[in-house]
């Protein structure tokens, strides 16, 4: 009787800023808006928000809001945890050029775990940071925390973002996918060996879509194709290219989830006695640099990475300067970007 008594005497959650947007129905960065400049909302939205923030009794973090109002010019970006540094590095690039333009400063935080992810959300909240961008989609949450709750304005690169009505700047990963396979098609392969990435992935699961469609438009049947999972690593390349060595009856050709895998599984074939492009094809996905010095050099998808992280971090300031993503984003919350296919000598027509 007395637990149950000192249960139901537990004070309930505080309400968050996510609370409130989705009470109004409004992203995130949208609360913030109506909260620290008002007047930059059309009044119906505003309304909207203040009814939800009187209704759930929501107090803002007014000192950190104060000291975002003042001099912060930090943007903390969310990378995951060191995970295909040779793409990141461009989109980073890319985002620091573009924020150094507008006065503003980038500082990185790789997302490892509880602690370390408890530690960036701590910072959002302390107020002295401007705003957030994501380069994998993912956030920090711990405990039903979220980095969000700071009511910074946030912006998502790469992928897709895993919290509605975040603005994103993606690739058309389904697109990009598609010409890999259009590739290997036109060269005269009809059975495939897919190198993916991890299970439940935004990438990975739209690249899916565009792999199976142009299976499809290629005459070719599902079964054409033989999946094995990576992790977008070297690793995932090692252990792709042993799958593959095991097989025996073998594609003459490999879909790679990116360079680095790529390149770790054509070592790896190499070791065994196997040569590329002669007994097999091979095509990565990103277009880094070591894919061009690599041997056999590498074909590939050429993503605009350094392009990414710059509109990502545009748009990022846009919102910092206190324009409503719906000023400048396509009413779908998404700006695509288009991929471009590199055919180099990892590939070649079957004999």
């Amino acid at each position: 009787m007395r637990d149950s008594a000192r249960r139901r005497e537990q004070p309930r959650r505080a309400p968050r800023i996510s609370d409130v947007a989705d009470a109004a129905g409004v992203s995130v960065a949208t609360v913030s808006r109506a909260l620290s400049a008002p007047d930059k909302l059309k009044p119906e939205t505003r309304d909207k928000v203040l009814a939800a923030v009187a209704a759930l009794g929501y107090t803002p973090n007014s000192v950190a809001r104060q000291l975002r109002a003042g001099n912060s010019r930090l943007v903390l970006v969310i990378v995951p945890q060191r995970t295909n540094p040779p793409f990141f590095a461009e989109v980073l690039h890319g985002i620091d050029v573009t924020l150094a333009e507008a006065g503003y400063v980038l500082i990185t935080g790789y997302m490892e775990g509880h602690d370390h992810d408890l530690r960036l959300i701590e910072l959002a909240a302390s107020g002295h940071v401007a705003g957030l961008l994501t380069v994998s989609g993912d956030l920090p949450n711990v405990g039903g925390r979220s980095i969000l709750d700071a009511g910074l304005p946030a912006v998502a690169i790469c992928a897709d973002p895993q919290v509605a009505g975040l603005p994103a700047v993606l690739l058309d990963d389904e697109r990009a996918a598609a010409m890999q396979v259009e590739h290997l098609i036109a060269l005269g392969h009809r059975r495939l060996f897919y190198l993916s990435g991890p299970e439940g992935n935004y990438n990975v699961t739209m690249r899916q879509r565009g792999i199976v469609s142009a299976l499809e438009a290629g005459g070719l049947s599902p079964e054409a194709l033989i999946e094995y999972r990576g992790d977008f690593a070297f690793t995932g390349g090692i252990s792709g290219g042993e799958a593959y060595l095991a097989l025996s009856d073998r594609p003459s050709a490999v879909i790679c989830g990116n360079d680095e895998t790529a390149i770790a599984f054509v070592k790896t074939v190499r070791s065994a006695g196997l040569r590329v492009p002669d007994d097999l094809s091979v095509i990565g996905f990103d277009g880094i640099e070591l894919a061009d010095f690599c041997e056999p050099t590498l074909s590939t998808i050429a993503q605009p990475r350094f392009e990414l992280g710059r509109v990502g971090a545009r748009l990022l300031v846009d919102l910092l300067d206190g324009n409503e993503p719906g000023d400048v984003m396509p009413e779908s919350g998404r700006i695509v970007m288009q991929g471009r296919l590199l055919a180099r000598d990892s590939t070649r027509a079957v004999e």
